[in-house]
């Protein structure tokens, strides 16, 4: 187990070792785990630049002024718009790299965008649900990789999702044709096509880290939805509140501000990346990735900071990759791509941004 006390110290050095400004990509960042991690990167880098997309106008004000207050050498920028199209998150990134420019970068990516039980299509074809936690998180990672790319301190995608309980795909229905019929066939799917084409992205990309957490409980927004199946998960997040399963606001974004910092989840290139991180502190080592090996570049972790892959996981990602399966999802994810939008992801314009 990571103890907080080691998050809390390996975040205080963030800004004497990598000073300077960061800059930080927030989709689905006016509410819960987005909201949190965003303040914890306010507070501790020295010159944080942060966008952070979503629908609320009156959070994004709040969250300004707080953060303004716990750094006011930051930049916040919000950038309003409903992240379930892919069109829509084309149109946010294009907006980023427009303002960005030709020598811009990002050092982290963080996507948290999500509904619960819910059954609406969208208008691109997409279940509401599995529109906004595959296809609009993954819009953003490959649109915004190329910014990623070219950091020179940190190059981190983090996913909130439940990394570490990922299940079979059926490759015949990677379209959820079942719809939410079968939820734990649902889950178990959609956690499995973020991991694995985490792991595609990451040999694609060997310099950035690809992280699928698993926060526990933590207050949000996501339940938020009336019906059964919402209310039940509210219960069941509440009676882990009562029973200790849970962070504060306040440690969960400190604890995924470590994920994004610290050498303990190196990229695929590892130490060859040659860029800045946070060093890893006493008696912590790197962690085990998806793969089962240590520094594999993608990781799961749990509440603890630990891999929370079981061993039946394991062995169902080990099947899986064996049988070709990350190339398969990813290959349907950018046919998906291609049919809604006509093109693989966005070009970056050559103009300089204004």
């Amino acid at each position: 187990m990571v103890s907080y006390h080691a998050v809390q110290s390996s975040n205080a050095q963030i800004s004497t070792l990598i000073p300077g400004r960061l800059t930080a990509v927030f989709a689905g960042g006016t509410s819960g785990l987005g909201e949190y991690t965003l303040k914890s990167f306010a507070k501790y880098v020295a010159e944080p630049r942060i966008y952070f997309i979503g629908r609320s106008q009156e959070a994004a004000d709040r969250i300004v002024k707080e953060c303004q207050v716990l750094n006011p050498r930051g930049e916040y920028i919000f950038l309003k718009k409903e992240l379930s199209l892919v069109q829509n998150v084309d149109e946010v990134c294009q907006e980023i790299m427009d303002r960005e420019g030709p020598d811009g970068y990002i050092n982290l990516l963080f996507v948290s965008q999500a509904m619960a039980y819910n059954t609406t299509v969208t208008s691109e074809g997409f279940m509401l649900p599995i529109a906004l936690v595959i296809y609009s998180r993954f819009r953003f990672i490959i649109n915004l990789l190329p910014l990623l790319n070219r950091a020179t301190a940190l190059r981190r995608v983090i996913s909130v999702f439940l990394g570490g309980r990922e299940g079979p795909v059926d490759i015949d229905d990677l379209n959820f044709k079942d719809g939410l019929s079968k939820p734990i066939k649902f889950r178990d799917q959609a956690l499995s096509m973020m991991t694995l084409s985490m792991e595609v992205l990451a040999e694609q990309n060997p310099g950035v880290g690809f992280i699928h957490t698993a926060p526990g409980s933590v207050k949000s927004g996501i339940f938020r939805e009336p019906g059964l199946i919402n209310g039940t998960l509210r219960f069941l997040s509440w009676l882990a509140l009562m029973l200790g399963y849970n962070l504060t606001p306040e440690e969960a974004g400190d604890r995924h501000l470590y994920y994004a910092t610290s050498a303990r989840y190196p990229s695929k290139a590892g130490a060859k990346s040659d860029v800045q991180v946070v060093p890893l502190c006493e008696g912590v080592d790197v962690s085990e990735g998806t793969d089962q090996s240590v520094g594999s570049g993608v990781y799961t972790p749990g509440p603890d900071g630990e891999s929370w892959a079981t061993d039946k996981v394991k062995e169902c990602l080990a099947r899986m990759r064996e049988d070709g399966v990350p190339a398969k999802v990813w290959e349907y994810i950018e046919g998906e791509f291609v049919r809604t939008t006509g093109r693989v992801k966005i070009e970056a314009r050559l103009e300089t941004s204004a």
